[in-house]
């Protein structure tokens, strides 16, 4: 991704996270459980030592698994149940703040096009 893209460094800058322009991400398909689910994305902002990233995201509607990594995230739009393996089951919706940590395995099933901005950890 070149430094056009996003905004490193401490500058300070603000972004509509309802419209901003996301680009097609790669979904690995054996994450897919069921449905056509599609990634978009843009990274905002990353560290100089590409630790910390701040962006939007958002997936359409479908079921899929991750492996979470460190992330603090708000939804903008959409609804989704994740599932955390051995833990939690969370509900999220516009307005819901949600914290995941490093290495859960969840399943996502996506109720609505889910849209939110985040900031992950590595």
């Amino acid at each position: 991704m070149s430094t056009s893209e996003h905004h490193p460094g401490p500058g300070s800058f603000a972004v509509s996270v309802t419209d901003a322009e996301l680009e097609a991400e790669a979904l690995d398909p054996s994450q897919i459980v069921s449905g056509n689910p599609v990634i978009t994305g843009k990274v905002l902002w990353e560290s100089p030592d590409g630790k910390q990233l701040r962006g939007i995201w958002q997936i359409t509607p479908g079921v899929v698994t991750d492996t979470e990594a460190d992330e603090l995230f708000v939804v903008v739009s959409g609804r989704a149940t994740i599932e955390v393996e051995g833990g939690e089951t969370l509900e999220v919706g516009p307005g819901t703040a949600c914290v995941l940590r490093e290495g859960d395995r969840t399943t996502w099933t996506v109720h609505e096009t889910l849209r939110k901005a985040y900031h992950i950890t590595l």
